[in-house]
């Protein structure tokens, strides 16, 4: 059960599917830039097909004007390029410096990262005042948010959430990309007493922290531990930073999983094992060295890899949550293609689109290193998946919906997605994390077609 992998199936193979994604990428863009206003917030999902904001905290505004340096990395149209250009330098300053959230490697690397990314790839005119600029930003940026920090009993610690100092949320693995940008380009949180404060360091603890409380590996942590499953939050306390228990914010229950927070997870700690390989060895000895750290993000990106692939359905597409209530009225849903339009429970099309990514990294780590059975697995259910999303009934052709990855869940227990006429869960409606990441794995699959520089946050560094 679960991920029906096609083993022939190769990027060149995709091109006219990638290139049909970026055209009808490239409408959803415009048809945005010409009717939202900064007044209105950030986008953050559709309603009836039109983009609409929602108060939680402002994590999507870097994919709205990162999606459009996608575009334009994709295709060359400088009107894209102008677009997330423009709507990075006048409007993401306080993102920059926002003290309250762990979004910065979502907000931040999607924009700063990005642009300065094609300007050291002589894609865009080097400028020296907007090249600095943009590192400043992210530096900064990196430093803010490794500034949030609990400290834990076993002497490490976590980014916690913008639930509070208790909070650690999965999400972070792949939003901890800023502190891993911010260290490359040299940079250094100062605390009290002018006491430097290691961003490379408060990486690798929240990782490990990670990796150890958020990823369940099948060796009877609790009643309900399965190797592979990934709590959304779990929670700490804060007088002596002692684990208590795993809860959950967007999923069904604290001790099932919910499939958005596995992709993050998928893909976040395989994109931390890409950046590893570009650090030496004497920067990782004051944190234990390289292997032991390696070790544990492998373990957690092989753990979450398999479960993603176990527990999705046979497209590669998954339900939102593996312990929603109504799952059992689908049936052997997972020996089956997706059905977003099924009555019983939503799929999660944007989970897809971000655990894609993290199968390829995963699977093209492995080869690298002579593991070519293992790495090519998990490389070839990222390239199915990735397909299914390219195609309908996921990818939006109508010229009249804003979104183009159809089939996205925002917060399914708080009942923040609209439901529409006729239907009985949510369907039909977009994100703009998950348009972006559909867009993110589009590129990745494009430039290894064009045999193209590999796509790396960490590039923007040089």
């Amino acid at each position: 059960m679960g991920i029906r992998i096609d083993f022939r199936l190769q990027p060149r193979d995709m091109v006219p599917l990638i290139e049909r994604t970026f055209e009808l990428s490239g409408a959803k863009i415009l048809s945005l830039q010409r009717t939202w206003s900064p007044e209105q917030g950030a986008p953050v999902f559709t309603v009836r097909g039109r983009y609409t904001a929602r108060g939680w905290t402002e994590w999507t505004q870097g994919f709205q004007f990162g999606s459009a340096l996608l575009q334009f990395d994709a295709t060359g149209e400088e009107q894209f390029l102008k677009i997330g250009m423009e709507g990075t330098l006048h409007h993401m300053a306080a993102h920059v410096s926002h003290i309250g959230v762990h979004d910065h490697g979502f907000n931040n690397i999607s924009t700063y990262g990005n642009l300065l990314r094609l300007m050291v790839e002589g894609r865009v005119e080097d400028n020296p005042a907007r090249r600095d600029f943009c590192a400043l930003a992210l530096k900064v940026s990196g430093a803010v948010q490794a500034a949030r920090w609990t400290p834990t009993a076993d002497g490490k610690g976590f980014i916690y959430s913008f639930n509070g100092p208790h909070s650690l949320f999965i999400d972070t693995i792949r939003s901890l990309r800023i502190l891993a940008v911010a260290h490359k380009l040299g940079h250094t949180l100062m605390g009290e007493q002018d006491r430097p404060i290691s961003l490379l360091g408060r990486l690798i603890a929240h990782a490990e922290t990670t990796a150890t409380y958020s990823v369940y590996y099948g060796k009877g942590r609790d009643a309900y531990d399965m190797r592979g499953r990934v709590a959304h939050e779990s929670i700490f306390n804060t007088n002596n930073g002692s684990y208590r228990c795993p809860s959950t914010q967007q999923g069904y229950s604290p001790f099932s999983t919910w499939t958005r927070g596995l992709a993050w997870a998928v893909c976040g700690f395989a994109e931390q094992i890409e950046f590893l390989q570009t650090l030496p060895a004497r920067e990782l000895e004051p944190f234990g060295g390289r292997r032991a750290f390696e070790q544990t993000l492998l373990e957690a990106a092989l753990a979450t890899a398999d479960f993603y692939i176990e527990h999705a359905c046979r497209d590669g597409a998954p339900v939102w949550d593996t312990g929603a209530p109504n799952l059992h009225r689908l049936g052997d849903y997972r020996n089956k293609n997706s059905d977003p339009f099924n009555p019983w429970e939503p799929v999660d099309s944007s989970a897809a689109a971000i655990a894609a990514q993290g199968l390829i990294r995963l699977g093209n780590y492995l080869i690298h290193r002579g593991e070519a059975k293992a790495g090519k697995r998990y490389r070839q259910a990222g390239l199915t998946t990735a397909r299914t999303l390219m195609q309908e009934p996921y990818l939006s052709t109508n010229p009249r919906h804003q979104g183009l990855l159809l089939h996205s869940v925002y917060h399914r227990p708080n009942g923040w997605d609209h439901i529409r006429r006729g239907q009985k869960v949510p369907n039909g409606e977009s994100s703009m994390w998950g348009d972006y990441h559909l867009r993110e794995l589009a590129l990745l699959i494009l430039r290894e077609a064009q045999r193209a520089p590999y796509l790396t946050f960490f590039a923007c560094c040089g």
